[in-house]
């Protein structure tokens, strides 16, 4: 049965989301058209995620489909000024003239909008929203590929899927099949190599500041490499692996003490159950495993689940007991879990 998408979507249950959406009729519209299509929704979600409260920590652009894992920040937008409000609005938003082009945000016009505290409210509402989020990244495109195909219509599937994330393990197994969307369609052999991936993303960040050792270290299993590269991503503009906020980084990553090696390193082993249905486990990878209180069986058991296509559920979770919680706090009997894990 279809839930409201205000009872899927609560901040007060999970910050994680991971989100599905896929083109009409499963068409590759995505790698069609005479412009790259899949370079223009990465760089409008970087530029979303610039002006939105949310972080965005994975994505994957296939030509048919696309994946996004989004942590939703509310508490930065509250903290903004109107003035601010307004301005991230403008951004997103910019007035117009007669023929439709855009202009530049004046004195005046944001005035007009600091003199409306409605307009303000929603504006800030609207900016911490999922759902407002993945409409402006979605809608542009949309009218922009129909006028370069000179038609009309739906380009995307009217509802986007979202999948909230309920603990640690179930985030970085979401991260992770995100990453190896490219590996598991067969496009690519290795996670880095797939374009137009968050993955791809970290490592040429990671190369731009000479710094490709410690990547090496870290897929070979050392565990001197795996440290050597954390804290590696304060500057990038993807929400980092590690949350280093305790050892005084200003940024909140996705989780403390899991560095940006620890987490290539579990990438690198998935991708191989991924291409090989199974492969031999590093010393490194399965450390990881144990320090996130699960074991290679139960990993691989979850990667292969995630990995079979069509994912049913509306939320995930590694832990029984953490799904009950959240059935109890929405009046649900029983959650419908990605993982197929019940509630009792």
């Amino acid at each position: 049965m279809t839930m409201a998408r205000a009872r899927l979507v609560d901040p007060a249950v999970t910050r994680w989301y991971h989100c599905v959406s896929r083109c009409v009729r499963r068409a590759f519209l995505l790698g069609e058209g005479e412009h790259d299509r899949k370079a223009w929704i990465e760089n409008r979600i970087r530029e979303l995620a610039e002006i939105f409260a949310v972080s965005v920590a994975g994505f994957a652009i296939l030509d048919n489909h696309l994946h996004l894992l989004i942590r939703l920040d509310p508490h930065i937008a509250d903290a903004w000024s109107d003035e601010e409000v307004v301005q991230r609005w403008g951004r997103l938003h910019p007035p117009r003239d007669k023929t439709g082009q855009p202009l530049p945000v004046s004195a005046q016009w944001v005035a007009e909008r600091l003199a409306n505290p409605g307009f303000i409210a929603t504006a800030r509402q609207r900016l911490q929203g999922l759902g407002w989020f993945m409409k402006c990244l979605k809608e542009p495109l949309a009218r922009l590929a129909n006028r370069q195909d000179g038609t009309r219509g739906a380009f995307f599937e009217g509802r986007f899927k979202s999948i909230g994330i309920l603990d640690e393990e179930a985030l970085l197994a979401t991260c992770a099949y995100i990453d190896l969307n490219p590996v598991a369609a067969g496009i690519v052999e290795v996670p880095e190599a797939g374009e137009h991936t968050s993955i791809r993303q970290r490592a040429e960040h990671v190369q731009a500041q000479e710094r490709t050792e410690d990547l090496t270290a870290a897929r070979g299993g050392s565990v001197t490499g795996s440290e050597a590269s954390a804290g590696l991503e304060e500057s990038l503009w993807l929400c980092p692996i590690e949350d280093r906020r305790s050892l005084g980084s200003p940024r909140e990553g996705m989780m403390e003490g899991f560095s940006l090696g620890s987490y290539l390193l579990l990438v690198d082993y998935t991708g191989r159950l991924v291409r090989e249905g199974k492969a031999a486990i590093a010393e490194g990878a399965a450390e990881i495993l144990h320090r996130l209180g699960s074991s290679v069986e139960g990993w691989q058991a979850r990667v292969e689940k995630m990995s079979r296509g069509r994912m049913f559920g509306r939320f995930f979770a590694a832990s029984r007991a953490r799904l009950r919680e959240v059935a109890e706090r929405l009046g649900l009997r029983r959650l419908a879990n990605l993982n197929a894990c019940p509630t009792a």
